[in-house]
């Protein structure tokens, strides 16, 4: 059996309107200001190499370089979404490759900083938090500093220390969080974002399909652990000791920061900690304020109800 290339080179000379429009092409290829760069500045491409990869050259030709006709990486118009063709000699040969464009690799950031914020029942719109939406309340001043201050030092490394946002229903508390945790990406710090009643119920679950531990060596270990609502939820003493405790004692040695928000200041939180189903263990709860007061700076947080 005759190669397939012979059996086409044999069919386009018997072919005189794939000849002409070949030759049209041909000469569309060579004469345009890209290809006649690249012969250019590769005088020794022979006439024979050139007739050998003109579909190479053309396919070069066709496409987008880096970008330059694309829109964004979703309307990407190459043959290979998101990566450009290259053209290069080696020996006398010519040679088609690929890179990535510019549009893909910002894609693919982005993507990556999207991984780096994982959450547990909270809301769209709080990971969507952005600093620049938030309005300089008077009434937050204190906060909102206290929040610049902890992001102007991510330049220096990851502070030991998070925010203990606590206040009245509605003044922002939780959309700090998301705003910081989308901050954090940027640096390519993990957080992860938590509701307490929500991750009290999910840690009892996890009791039966055996996963309690795995879900909690992920909480000590994120880079920064946010705990939204703390104290809202009637906690029992092994949740507070063993799973809260734990967890705490953990980022305190480690010297990991976790931010926290809640209506309860930590004095209050303590009485709210202390009373739990097996009674009133003040001992106790005092031990967990005090781990939060190594991982967190208590901040308060005031202003006009904004879910009103």
């Amino acid at each position: 059996m005759e190669p397939v290339q012979s059996t086409l080179k044999k069919w386009m000379a018997n072919n005189k309107n794939f000849q002409e429009q070949y030759e049209e092409i041909k000469k569309e290829v060579i004469n345009s200001a890209e290809i006649k760069a690249f012969l250019g500045s590769h005088p020794e491409i022979t006439k024979k190499e050139i007739d050998k990869n003109l579909i190479k050259l053309y396919e070069y030709k066709s496409q987008s370089k880096q970008c330059d006709r694309c829109e964004s990486f979703e309307k990407c118009t190459n043959m290979i979404q998101g990566y450009s063709p290259v053209l290069h000699v080696t020996d006398g040969e010519i040679h088609l490759s690929y890179e990535k464009c510019h549009l893909r690799r910002a894609h693919e950031k982005e993507q990556a900083q999207r991984k780096l914020v994982q959450s547990l029942y909270m809301p769209k719109d709080i990971l969507q938090a952005s600093i620049t939406d938030i309005d300089n309340d008077e009434k937050r001043g204190k906060a909102l500093a206290e929040m610049n201050h902890f992001i102007r030092q991510l330049k220096n490394g990851l502070p030991p220390k998070g925010i203990y946002f606590y206040g009245p229903f509605g003044v922002g508390k939780t959309y700090f969080l998301g705003a910081i945790a989308n901050v954090l990406k940027q640096f390519e710090i993990s957080s992860m974002l938590i509701y307490m009643p929500e991750f009290v119920r999910e840690i009892r679950a996890s009791i039966k399909d055996d996963s309690i531990n795995k879900k909690i060596d992920a909480f000590k270990n994120i880079d920064v652990l946010m705990l939204d609502d703390i104290g809202a939820e009637m906690q029992s003493a092994w949740f507070r000791d063993e799973i809260l405790g734990s967890i705490l004692q953990y980022r305190m040695m480690e010297k990991l920061p976790v931010f926290f928000t809640s209506n309860y200041s930590l004095d209050q939180l303590s009485s709210e900690l202390e009373t739990t189903r097996d009674g009133v263990e003040t001992v106790k709860a005092k031990r967990i304020i005090e781990r939060i007061k190594q991982v967190s700076k208590e901040v308060p947080v005031f202003g006009k109800n904004r879910r009103n």
